[in-house]
């Protein structure tokens, strides 16, 4: 049985041989494999065995719990928005199989891939403009797809495998068909259909959120072919289809203007790698992509900036690729180089129309990004001949060009960057890690933040009493903005204990603290007059507001983060903690997706002689008062959840797995930082899978 790891017999065996403990290794961090806790900086690596046990129905499920990932904006799918280290929107560039996730949207999510489908995650928290280009100040968060080479054992050929599932709070179920395929030496296939619908959904108040209709049928294609002599051809075919029925803004809980949303993605990737052991010159990576997106909104009343009936369409196409090599060197018994260089190109087009005109806050544009990049990992054994045990160092540099260009404005906007970087990682011995690193990063304006124009929100005439006018805040472009630039410091340890408390037991721990100056920081001012104190609601226009990005000169953020991890044969416990703040430095105001200092705790019993585990997780923040409204205080809070899972290995059911739990436990009312609606309240689900393979 090979399709996911075993909970019973397996499962002990292989942990009998350290397997299960062996450091999980991270390839987002550097481009070439590395292991997670020697990186110098913060990585976490999610396998496919955790997301399966959380059960998850969107990406924020297992994300979440990353120290310094928070997803902010309520519960509805659509409205999830990702932030690391305070950075959200197009600050954080996000990949799925090497393609970037360039769609942007204030209010209607980044993720448009179901977790049925996910293998792999990496977040890489911090300065990543030295390998990613623009975006890279907050982090990366790259998902790779499920891949019939992984789940199938030597000798296997195919596998099926089906799985159901019924969430409550949200009244959710979903069923997913894999088939995996091997027909002949060196071909993988995958394929992969997942249908999920949910609606309207509980919350810890005892309330419910409305209008949260998702009706999603998501699909996977792909195609692994080893042509032997290391030479690798993939193709990749990702669909994604949710049709919604919400808020224009799906991220107001109170919002009642409720459109019909038809999202659909799609994404054509193909991939080209070589790979030989004997030859050190080549290492090849490369990917080419096309991709769409379309978001098309159908007004169901009046109550928006638009008649009923009206369509609002908003349509980003992206065509790109990259390519990268590694040439390794030895210079002797204690010095290797690892090199890795290469190139990347991508360009974005936007197009946005509501009825027969222009639709606002959509402007048609484009934008073009080119770069190349260079980075060497020298592995340092005995450094200088007197210091003890390994010194990595990770210098690299990026050179960046970009254009972004619109009918809406007179003259393109055009930028150039370089993105240096160096890190440092130094073990004297086999349970201690010090590691530094300094990074600069940067990020070119959005095209949105650019070029849109036009009504961003209305108010209705007579919603403050008989007589009074109608409100409208609207969208002002700005062509001359700066792109955003950073420097980061960042220093950390780490700690790793093999056979603390008993034989092949490890304690892993690893803790960083960051400091992120930022110049030319884009930020997004909402001017809406007060009520009856800044202005009359009785007087034509006084109420009117305005939307438009600017610059903050000078800007800071600075956080703590911890992850620890202890394992043995019976009990696994994992925990995260993250502290973040950040301000204009000039004026003292907050500035950034801030979030309460947040614990995360996941404790674990393995139970191989009933094929099964247990666990139960506590997430607790808190109290939130880093604001400049303190409307947008919050209070502190813990939520609980437990699980469990079985596997049996009889052999009349072999190849079920079943799955429970309870989110929520005690139907906590919490809300999170930026967002008006309450969390999902008490949610019980439960899974079962069966798989069949010869």
């Amino acid at each position: 049985m090979a399709l996911a790891p075993a909970l019973g017999a397996a499962a002990a065996q292989a942990e009998e041989a350290g397997e299960d403990r062996l450091s999980p290794i991270s390839v987002t961090a550097t481009r070439s494999p590395i292991e997670a806790f020697e990186y110098p900086g913060m990585v976490t690596v999610i396998d496919k065995e955790e997301i399966d046990r959380r059960q998850a129905s969107t990406a924020a499920d297992f994300l979440r719990q990353v120290p310094g990932v928070a997803f902010t904006s309520g519960p509805r799918r659509t409205g999830m928005m990702p932030s690391i280290r305070g950075f959200s929107g197009p600050d954080v560039v996000i990949l799925i199989d090497g393609v970037r996730q360039n769609f942007g949207s204030a209010h209607d999510g980044r993720f448009f891939i179901d977790p049925s489908v996910v293998g792999e995650a990496e977040v890489l928290r911090g300065a990543a403009s030295s390998l990613y280009g623009s975006g890279g100040t907050g982090g990366v968060i790259e998902l790779r797809t499920i891949d019939a080479r992984d789940r199938l054992a030597p000798g296997e050929t195919a596998a099926l495998e089906g799985k159901t599932g019924y969430h409550t709070a949200n009244r959710e179920w979903h069923a997913t068909t894999n088939v995996f395929a091997s027909p002949m030496e060196g071909v993988g296939i995958v394929g992969s259909l997942t249908k999920r619908e949910s609606g309207s959904i509980k919350l810890g108040d005892g309330g419910e959120l409305g209008n949260t209709d998702d009706d999603i049928v998501s699909g996977l294609a792909k195609l692994d072919y080893d042509l032997g002599g290391g030479h690798g051809l993939s193709a990749t075919y990702l669909q994604f289809n949710n049709e919604a029925e919400e808020p224009n803004n799906g991220q107001d809980a109170n919002a009642d203007d409720i459109v019909d949303k038809q999202i659909r993605s799609s994404t054509y990737r193909l991939g080209y790698t070589f790979q030989d052991p004997a030859n050190r010159w080549l290492d090849l990576d490369a990917t080419a992509y096309y991709q769409t997106y379309e978001a098309d909104e159908l007004r169901l009343d009046n109550n928006g900036a638009g008649p009923a009936g009206e369509l609002l369409k908003r349509d980003v196409e992206t065509i790109g690729f990259r390519a990268d090599n590694r040439t390794r060197f030895d210079f002797g018994d204690s010095l290797g180089l690892t090199l890795t260089y290469g190139a990347e190109g991508y360009k974005d087009e936007q197009d946005g129309a509501a009825g027969s005109g222009n639709r606002d806050g959509v402007p048609d544009a484009e934008a073009t990004f080119w770069g190349v990049y260079t980075q060497a990992e020298f592995a340092w054994s005995n450094p200088f001949g007197a210091l003890p045990g390994d010194l990595l160092i990770i210098p690299g540099i990026r050179y960046d060009d970009y254009k972004s260009s619109s009918e809406l404005a007179a003259e393109d906007t055009t930028d150039d960057a370089f993105s240096p970087k160096i890190g440092l990682s130094y073990l004297p011995n086999d349970w201690l890690m010090l590691f530094g690193s300094y990074a600069e990063a940067f990020r070119a304006p959005d095209i949105n933040e650019l070029y849109q124009s036009g009504v961003h929100f209305a108010i209705p005439a007579g919603s403050f009493g008989p007589g009074s006018q109608a409100a409208t805040n609207r969208f002002i472009a700005n062509p001359n903005l700066k792109p955003q630039t950073t420097q980061t410091l960042e220093f950390g340890a780490g700690l790793t204990f093999d056979d603390l408390a008993m034989q092949g037991d490890r304690l892993q721990l690893k803790a960083s603290h960051y400091r992120t100056d930022g110049d030319d920081f884009i930020d997004i001012t909402v001017n809406q007059p007060a009520f009856f104190a800044e202005c009359s609601p009785f007087i034509p226009g006084d109420c009117d507001g305005t939307t438009m990005s600017d610059n903050v000169a000078n800007a800071e953020l600075h956080g703590t983060e911890v992850e620890a991890t202890y394992d043995n044969d019976r009990f696994r416990f994992v925990a995260g903690y993250s502290q973040m703040d950040g301000e204009n430095t000039d004026t003292g105001e907050k500035l950034g997706v801030l979030t309460p200092d947040t614990l995360h705790l996941d404790a674990m019993v393995k139970l191989p002689e009933f094929d099964s585990i247990a666990g139960w997780r506590l997430e607790a923040a808190d109290s939130f008062d880093k604001v400049n409204d303190p409307s947008e205080a919050r209070d502190g809070y813990a939520v609980h959840a437990i699980y469990a899972a079985w596997e049996p290995s009889i052999a009349s059911l072999e190849g079920f797995r079943f799955d429970v739990g309870i989110d929520n436990i005690f139907d906590k009312a919490y809300s999170r930082t930026f967002t008006n609606a309450d969390e999902t309240g008490r949610n019980f689900k439960a899974g079962v899978r069966y798989a069949f393979t010869w």
